[in-house]
């Protein structure tokens, strides 16, 4: 039953591979852990409890996987090529593996994955069953034994009887270790069961069933074969058929397309489709109709539709903690999802708290706790609350459920902010944890906090001290300053964090080489609300001029002045603080009548350094007297991380 081989990918997917389908609404629960396997493609897929190891065949890649409930790989078994059906020894002591390419059935340790027998059996084995300690095989449209208890292993082929098995999808076989002598088996439209108790296999009914199916089981009671598409209602399913009549029985409703069926000791279904907009694993309690859990897989390609499930690449495992399922993506990629607690119902836990309520005044939390079947009334539920001063929750009284599902309880919340009320369900054996919180904002005082120097000017480079000054508190004396540089190429950085002194502050220093905004945090506590206050202090850029190819300096009045011959270039060389891109304004004044008139300016690049060299063209004429100088304009010069600048003027004057 939890042995069964799968099908490579048949007609009816590559049709279905090509259609668009429309997505459904269903909300299914997700894989709980799934990793990549090492496989080119998938044969099957079996289950070791006892090591709690999974076994995967690989037939274009001639090899087994090993890997332990996580998905980890523990082992690869190479050099089996073809190799499909797998299946595994009532002690859990060996796997039996069909090599398809070579004819044989080989035997694999489960202690130590080294391969301890290989078995020849005349024909192309595919899927595999052990019933009371024989191997049973498909092959071809037929099936045969091996019987490896006496001193020579004994192969008998050809034991379908009077059944005209026919089918192109490969011969399916199925049993149950809970059912002995008995062995299912179906091709094509045709289904038979066989008392295998004995020597041989005796026909025991035939029937018919979809052409469809790819994967059959049978339940741990003996009275149902599963297929794994069939009726309900002509519709898409997992079909069921008395196992003493082969008469049609209630089914599964599925997703389309389904493709694998396998049943859990305890009688649970579960039915896999190749559904690309809808839930890939579905699990039934038997005879129930409606699935108690679904999983949907996501979206590891690259095409429109989420991964789907390998046909029949589903397995229970043997306590029925977890259903395994291998998946493929549109790259052909195969991962191994490891579904945990699929028999559980997944349960919906809603709290509801005011939105606001103000600090040590009391306040009523409710909700409801429902599921598909509701736990019983008095179910006790876990209460939490996090807080400014619990950050990692307290517990609070435990509050229990009304019939109904509903819960409700009080709470004075000491601590103002952010208040959040968890509420948590432990599960039970049919029903799967669950939680929910929501959030109160409680009300506190409002505290005073300043930061001084806000709109100061500074020189480049001065060293200025920023003190914040903290009110009234309950606990919490700290507080954060922080310097956040004008420009996009510096990160705010913190500047220091402490506790106030017993005035109430705090001070840190900065630099100012750029215009900053300073701001200091104040974090909050349990009863005065956080904030922040800000400061912006704003820096000069450094500029100097200096000037060649003059003669002479000399003093007209009391100003020192540059003397150029008339028919001399002045050069002027500008030094500013750097800034990517930035550029010097050089502003030219003439002295004209009794006073200075400007004469037009001009603005100029900087390069790495810094610099910039400008050369006036000489008027050719003497008895000028001008002046020049090198501003930094915010805005105009480039960028807008200092504040305007200007240098000093340089004076000069032309002679003959």
């Amino acid at each position: 039953m939890r042995r069964r081989s799968i099908a490579t990918a048949t007609a009816l997917a590559v049709v279905l591979g090509s259609m668009a389908l429309v997505g459904g609404t269903a909300v299914p629960a997700s894989a709980d852990s799934a990793k990549t396997l090492p496989v080119s493609s998938v044969g099957d897929i079996v289950v070791d409890g006892d090591h709690q190891r999974v076994y995967v065949s690989d037939p274009t890649g001639g090899r087994i996987v090993v890997t332990d409930y996580s998905g980890t790989v523990k082992a690869t078994l190479t050099g089996l090529p073809g190799v499909t059906g797998l299946a595994l020894s009532a002690d859990s002591g060996q796997v039996y593996a069909a090599v398809k390419n070579g004819n044989r059935i080989v035997s694999v340790e489960t202690a130590t994955y080294t391969q301890t027998a290989s078995y020849p059996v005349g024909a192309a084995p595919g899927d595999l069953e052990v019933v009371d300690g024989r191997i049973w095989f498909a092959h071809g449209t037929d099936f045969g034994s091996l019987d490896t208890s006496g001193p020579e292993p004994v192969v008998r082929l050809a034991q379908r009887g009077d059944v005209d098995f026919y089918g192109a999808f490969g011969m399916f076989l199925a049993s149950d270790p809970a059912v002995p002598g008995v062995l299912v088996a179906g091709n094509g439209g045709d289904l038979a069961v066989y008392d295998v108790s004995a020597d041989g296999a005796a026909l025991r009914v035939k029937g018919d069933m979809d052409t469809a199916v790819k994967q059959l089981d049978l339940t741990p009671d003996g009275k149902q074969v599963l297929t794994s598409w069939g009726d309900p209602e002509y519709g898409y399913g997992i079909g069921a058929y008395s196992a003493t009549d082969l008469t049609e029985q209630s089914g599964y409703p599925i997703d389309a397309y389904p493709n694998a069926v396998r049943v859990a000791p305890d009688g649970s279904v579960a039915g896999g489709s190749f559904s690309w907009y809808d839930p890939d694993v579905h699990v039934h309690r038997p005879g129930d109709p409606v699935p108690v859990r679904e999983y949907d897989f996501p979206n590891t390609g690259n095409s429109s539709g989420a991964d789907t499930l390998v046909d029949g690449a589903l397995a229970w495992a043997p306590d029925a903690s977890r259903v395994f399922a291998v998946s493929v993506n549109s790259y052909g990629t195969h991962t191994l999802r490891a579904l945990t607690d699929p028999t559980k119902e997944l349960p919906t836990l809603k709290v509801s708290a005011p939105a606001k309520s103000e600090r040590a005044k009391k306040l009523t939390v409710t909700g409801t706790l429902t599921s598909r079947t509701r736990p019983a009334a008095g179910t006790s539920l876990k209460v939490t609350r996090t807080d400014v001063e619990s950050p990692k929750g307290k517990a609070l009284a435990a509050v229990r459920t009304k019939a109904d599902g509903s819960f409700s309880f009080t709470d004075t919340p000491p601590a103002g902010g952010k208040v959040t009320y968890k509420v948590s369900y432990a599960g039970d054996a049919t029903h799967a944890p669950a939680s929910g919180s929501d959030t109160v904002e409680v009300s506190r005082k409002a505290t005073s906090l300043s930061l001084n120097n806000n709109g100061k000017l500074y020189a480049y480079g001065k060293k200025v001290t920023f003190t914040a000054h903290l009110g009234t508190t309950y606990k919490n004396r700290t507080v954060s300053i922080y310097a956040d540089p004008f420009g996009a190429d510096k990160a705010k950085k913190l500047l220091k964090t402490g506790k106030v002194n017993s005035k109430g502050n705090l001070s840190a220093t900065v630099t100012m080489t750029r215009d900053t905004a300073v701001s200091a945090v104040f974090a909050g506590d349990a009863r005065y609300a956080p904030k922040t206050v800000k400061s912006t202090g704003y820096a000069k850029v450094k500029v100097s001029t200096s000037v060649s190819k003059h003669y002479k300096t000399g003093r007209i009045g009391s100003t020192t002045y540059y003397y150029f011959h008339k028919k001399t270039d002045p050069v002027f060389t500008t030094t500013m603080s750097h800034y990517k891109g930035r550029n010097q304004r050089l502003q030219l004044q003439i002295h004209y009548a009794g006073a200075w008139r400007d004469a037009g300016s001009e603005y100029f690049a900087l390069d790495a350094k810094g610099k910039s060299v400008v050369r006036l063209e000489a008027p050719g004429d003497s008895g000028i007297r001008a002046r020049m100088r090198s501003s930094y304009v915010n805005g105009s010069s480039g960028d807008t991380v200092n504040s305007t600048t200007h240098g000093a003027w340089k004076y000069f004057t032309f002679t003959k």
